[in-house]
Formats: C-alpha cells, sequence, structure tokens
C-alpha cells in the first residue's frame, strides 16, 4: 500500500521548485521558505530512486559531458590557429618523387622488383568445462611490387592465400585452476611470486581476463615474420599491425623481474645443446642487438655492460684499455664504470680475469646461437608440428613444466631480437603500422627537448602545448584538416628516434643536456625510427581525409646515421655525463631517401574504393580478414568439440557438473526461446 506521504512528497516538490508551493492561490498558510520545504520533504522521500528516474539522470549526465568534451575539443582546436606557419610547415614533407624512389629501390633492394609480407594475428578464449580453451595464430598476406622509374609502384598480390598463404597457429586447453600459474598478470605487483588475492578469481573471470591467448598471438607474430625473413627467397618488405619501438620497450619492461626469471618461468635450466639455460644466459640475450655500425648496444647507461660483453665476446680477450679504445671513452668517469662493470661480470660468472685480460666464460660463447636455436625449437613445437603434448608444455629435468607468460614474453623479444638481425642482413624493410594510438611523444617529447636546446625554433609556451589535442594523432589529423590547401596528401612528418619516448629536457635546464623520463633511463637510440602518416583523401573533399597512421621503421646505416641526422646530446646518469647521439631528421630539407621509399610503397599499397581501407595498407587488410575467418572457424571447432562432449554417452553421467551455472541457465534460456 502506497502511503500518503509518498504520494504527497512528489507534488510538493514539483511545486516547490516551480515556485507554485505557497503563492496566494495555494491551500497552505503561511509561506513556508523554499529551502527549508525541500531539504525537509526530500528527507521523508524514499531513498532510492525509480527505474526511469535513474535513466533519465543518466541521460543528463551523458549529455553534460559530451557537451564539455565538445567544447574541450572547440578550445583546443582554437590553440592550433597558426601553428602549421609557425612550427609544422618545416616539419611535416608532401614531395615524394617516383623517379628517386626508383633509385633508392636499386640501391636498397638491388632491384626494382620485390616480394612483401604483411603478417596480422588473432586470438580467443572459451571456458569449456573444466578447461579454458587458448588460440592465437598469425596470418601473412604476400605479393610482389614493381618500382618503375618515372611512374607509381606496380603492386600485385598472390591469390589463393586461403590455400597457399603462410599461416601459423595454437590452440592450448589449460585446465582452469592452472591458468593463473601460466597466467603472470595474476601474480601480484612486486618481487614475489604469489597470486594476487584482489582479482576475483570466478572461472569466468579468470578465462576473460588471461592474458595467454594475447601471447600466444604475438609469439606467432614475430616468430612468422622470422620465418619469413630466413626463407632463401623471402619477402624484402615486412609489415606488421603494431609499434616495432613500442612493442620492444614492453618486452624489454616484461622480462625486467630478474628475481622471478627462475621461479615464475620455466626457461631456466631447460637444456639446449645439453647446456642448460641460466639466468646469465637471458640476461645477456635480452638486449642482444648488435650492430658495430650503429654503435649499438649504445656505450652508456644500463646497456654498458652488455657492450662490454659483445666487445669481448667478437674480440676473444681484451684489457680495459682496449675496451676503451673501442668504446671510445676518454672521460676518468666513465672509464670507471667500465671498471665497475667489469668487477660486476666476473662476480656474475660472465667474465674471467687473468693478468688484466678479460675473457668471456666458454659456456657463454654460444649463448646467442642456443638462444636461437631454442626459439626455433620451441616456436616449431607449438605453430608447425604435429602435437605430442600440450604445446605449452616442456619437459625438464624428467618432469613437464608449463610454459608461463614470463616465459612467452622472452621467446618473444628474443624472436624480435632475430628478426632484427636477419633485416640487418638481408637488407629487409622492417615496417610497423599501428592504426589508433594514444602516442603523445612528439608533443611532449621531441618538440620540448629540441626548442629547449634550440635545435628548432618555435615560440610557443608549454602552456600553449598542455592546450592543444592531447595525442599526436589528433593533433597532426587537426592540422591537415584545417591547412588542407598547404598540406597535400600523401605526406608525413619528419622521421625522429623512437628513443625520444624517454628522452625529456633536462631536470636543472642546462643546455645541451637531456634527462630520463622514467628513473633518469633512456632506451636505446639508432634503432627505430618513428613518424606520422596520411596517405587518402576523397576527391570530391579535399578536407576529407584518411586518419594519421603511427609509422616506425628499423634503421639502417647506410642510409640512416649521417652527420647531418645525428644530434649528440648529454645525459647525466649514474656518476657520468654520457653522450646520447639520437638520429633526427631535422627538418623536409635533409635528404631522407628510405622514408621516400617508405611512404611511395605504402601510398601505392592503398585503395580509396573500399571504405574500411580507405587511407590503411591492403597487404595488413587482407591479412586482418584472413586472421579474422581463423578466429570465426576456431570458434566453431571449439564449440563443436563442447557439444560433442555433452553428448559423449561416456561422460552423461558428469555433463552436468562439468559445465558451469552460467552454461547451463544459458543452455535452459535458450531452449525456452526455442520453444516459445
Amino acid at each position: 500500500m502506497v502511503k500518503p506521504c509518498q504520494r504527497i512528497v512528489p507534488i510538493i516538490i514539483r511545486s516547490v521548485r516551480e515556485g507554485t508551493y505557497g503563492d496566494e492561490s495555494h491551500l497552505y498558510r503561511p509561506r513556508l521558505n523554499r529551502d527549508y520545504i525541500l531539504s525537509t520533504v526530500e528527507k521523508i522521500a524514499p531513498a532510492s530512486s525509480s527505474l526511469s528516474s535513474a535513466i533519465e539522470r543518466a541521460g543528463t549526465l551523458l549529455q553534460s559531458g559530451a557537451t564539455d568534451q565538445i567544447e574541450g575539443y572547440r578550445a583546443r582546436f582554437e590553440t592550433l590557429e597558426g601553428m602549421y606557419e609557425r612550427v609544422f610547415e618545416s616539419l611535416i614533407r608532401t614531395d615524394f618523387s617516383s623517379e628517386s624512389c626508383h633509385e633508392t629501390a636499386k640501391r636498397f633492394f638491388g632491384t626494382d622488383r620485390v616480394s612483401f609480407a604483411a603478417v596480422d594475428g588473432t586470438d580467443y578464449a572459451r571456458p569449456l568445462f573444466d578447461l579454458v580453451v587458448f588460440f592465437g595464430g598469425s596470418y601473412a598476406a604476400r605479393g610482389t611490387i614493381t618500382y618503375p622509374q618515372k611512374s607509381p609502384p606496380r603492386v600485385e598480390y598472390e591469390d589463393h592465400f586461403l590455400k597457399s598463404g603462410r599461416a601459423l597457429s595454437s590452440c592450448v586447453p589449460v585446465y582452469v585452476n592452472e591458468v593463473p600459474e601460466i597466467d603472470q598478470s595474476f601474480i601480484q605487483p612486486g618481487e614475489v611470486s604469489e597470486i594476487s588475492l584482489t582479482r576475483p578469481l570466478t572461472d569466468e573471470a579468470i578465462a576473460n581476463n588471461s592474458t595467454v591467448a594475447n601471447w600466444i598471438m604475438t609469439f606467432s607474430e614475430f616468430y612468422l615474420a622470422y620465418r619469413l625473413s630466413r626463407e632463401e627467397d623471402g619477402p624484402r618488405i615486412l609489415l606488421l599491425d603494431r609499434s616495432l619501438a613500442t612493442m620492444l620497450a614492453s618486452l624489454i619492461y616484461d622480462t625486467s623481474r630478474r628475481k622471478l626469471w627462475k621461479s615464475n618461468g620455466a626457461l631456466v635450466g631447460l637444456e639446449v645443446d645439453d647446456v642448460p639455460i641460466d639466468i646469465n644466459d637471458l640476461a645477456y640475450a635480452r638486449h642482444h642487438l648488435d650492430n658495430p655500425a650503429l654503435d649499438l648496444p649504445p656505450p652508456r647507461g644500463d646497456y654498458l655492460r652488455y657492450r662490454c660483453l659483445l666487445e669481448i665476446e667478437r674480440a676473444g680477450f681484451l684489457t680495459s684499455a682496449d675496451l676503451y679504445s673501442k668504446l671510445r671513452i676518454k672521460e676518468d668517469d666513465r672509464q670507471k664504470r667500465v671498471e665497475r662493470f667489469l668487477g660486476k661480470l666476473i662476480k656474475e660468472g660472465f667474465l674471467e680475469e687473468s693478468a688484466g685480460t678479460y675473457t668471456l666464460r666458454e659456456r657463454y660463447n654460444k649463448t646467442w646461437p642456443r638462444i636461437r636455436k631454442l626459439v626455433e625449437t620451441y616456436g616449431r613445437r607449438m605453430f608447425e608440428e604435429k602435437p605430442k603434448q600440450n604445446p605449452l608444455q616442456v619437459m625438464k629435468n624428467g618432469d613437464l613444466h608449463w610454459l608461463t607468460t614470463q616465459d612467452l614474453s622472452f621467446l618473444t623479444l628474443f624472436t624480435l631480437d632475430l628478426l632484427v638481425e636477419e633485416c640487418w642482413k638481408k637488407r629487409i624493410l622492417l615496417l610497423g603500422l599501428t592504426k589508433d594510438t594514444a602516442a603523445r611523444d612528439f608533443k611532449n617529447h621531441v618538440l620540448p627537448v629540441m626548442v629547449s636546446n634550440r635545435l628548432w625554433r618555435s615560440d610557443l609556451s608549454q602552456e600553449q602545448l598542455s592546450r592543444i589535442p592531447n595525442t599526436d594523432r589528433m593533433l597532426l589529423q587537426t592540422l591537415s584538416v584545417f591547412n588542407h590547401e598547404s598540406i597535400h596528401v600523401p605526406w608525413s612528418l619528419i622521421e625522429y628516434d623512437s628513443s625520444f619516448l624517454m628522452i625529456v629536457p633536462d631536470f636543472e635546464k642546462r643546455a645541451g643536456f637531456v634527462g630520463g623520463a622514467i628513473r633518469n633511463k633512456i632506451t636505446p637510440e639508432r634503432l627505430f625510427l618513428k613518424s606520422y602518416i596520411q596517405l587518402s583523401q576523397t576527391a570530391y573533399d579535399p578536407q576529407l581525409r584518411s586518419n594519421v597512421l603511427l609509422l616506425d621503421r628499423l634503421v639502417y646505416p647506410d642510409f640512416d646515421f649521417r652527420p647531418d641526422t645525428t644530434t649528440k646530446f648529454a645525459h647525466s646518469y649514474g656518476s657520468a655525463d654520457e653522450p646520447v647521439q639520437p638520429i633526427i631528421f631535422k627538418d623536409n630539407h635533409v635528404k631522407n631517401p628510405i622514408q621516400e621509399l617508405v611512404m611511395i610503397t605504402l601510398g601505392s599499397m592503398t585503395s580509396n574504393s573500399v571504405p574500411e581501407l580507405f587511407g590503411h595498407n591492403k597487404p595488413l587488410f587482407i591479412a586482418d580478414k584472413v586472421a579474422k575467418w581463423h578466429n570465426e572457424e576456431m570458434r566453431k571447432i571449439i564449440d563443436t568439440t563442447g557439444k560433442w562432449l555433452m553428448n559423449n554417452p561416456k561422460l552423461r553421467h558428469f555433463v552436468f557438473y562439468m559445465s558451469t551455472f552460467r552454461e547451463r541457465r544459458s543452455e535452459i534460456e535458450g531452449a525456452r526461446r526455442d520453444n516459445i
């Protein structure tokens, strides 16, 4: 029964808000204070609002938030007025010559006709009774491209790619209670190996929140690209649907908790060529990006120890003085750092010292070949060989052990390093293309560093920079639309070193100095170059343009590492001031033949006739479609397996208990709907 106060309260509240309560025509005397009535009545009103009121409130909140967002964007866009002429006019390149591209292709590839491959992946996870089935795979779309001397490139795509295309995938069933042991995301943060109690561990939560399928997919993508690069007549252009620089930094971080390498993984102790992998093998291989022509790894910061090991490995034996000479280190404070690292490497068991001469211990002379064999062995086992056991399990010391997500991150990191090594060796053009990105390193790092060191001129203050659109992609997208008459499509931002992701202006504001964004650390320079590109616009409206894409590529010393492309900064790290020498093409007048080759190549691989392909890459689009087709087929296979188990006579008495409450409820509700 509805109480009288519940009927009268809404009437009183409405009349008070409308200003009619207490006027001359109203029943009640004397006139009462409006605020007093509202506060008193709302105290006796029902505590919970009706469903319709809650929906009305949610709509009001959404409308208000959207309005604020629009006003915020309008204010940010207003700050861009005149910015193209003041800052970006010399930083955006729009002139790309087919004739120059032809010459660069002949010089880089040795021919004007090469093959290419685009790799994309897919993943899927599904609870199946007491199991969670993880699926991950990657697929390659292939073709050839020809660079004529005075006309755009001609692109040909392979037919029947569902039958003849390259694909790698793996399907891994795991008991639901064992998933937290495999997936390191369920481990609480810090230097411990205990399962976090702060996250729900229901079956559905484990299946939905697990990263195992994503790690299988990521490993398969890089392993497939590596396998393609190893083919005798393999592709000379490799495209990946991810940022190479960001992926490397992420993998380095995911493998950084050294105290957990043994307790939370199966790689330590695993035998390769009858020699067990140890902690030192993993540590040495994490930073094995060896390229003397690019001075990599850089002889600074935490990378100095690995550079010392590589120099000693190459030479066989060296003295401290020999190392100083090879590393071009003349300062006393930096030489003392070398001495300290050599002492630590002896204690850790990497080096042996005799009469002032340092040599690498014999077991570590073969570390990198054994790491290569480790990747190829378990890559084949997981993705190529007919399975004899669960592909995520390995035999160690006579027992089966699970490969954890930490192990998969190590294998992916090693595969990426091996891929980079092959691309340097065979002159393969390695590109990473990212559709949607929230990166802000150009706005927050590159611009402030270059302006504060007076390498670029700009009258923009830090306050003005903070008011422009939040991400680099949105900033450049907006500039392109507002300045469509000046910025012609296709265009590209000048290329800059991926190490700028961690380079910030010096904390003490010293000229010529920079700092590290996190714990004063800076990632290796001269490895990848980043840029932003826009490839298409509509014929009827020049302002209607495709999305801006993030592009990063591998650095090639013969083309990119030049005096006019290298900028030298000083970085105070530890007890020494060390040089940091990133590559950056300071303006659009600095010659960049590889960028021209890349832009004309990508421009020929897009199409305006397919709406969802507008301004994107067609080979990656094809690979994505194949990946989605395989994903749908695997979903059908997994669902069919579940139905086969449910109808198996041998399991008739157990099916009811094997399925979860939600599965049973879904089956019953589905059957009821079908009968209505």
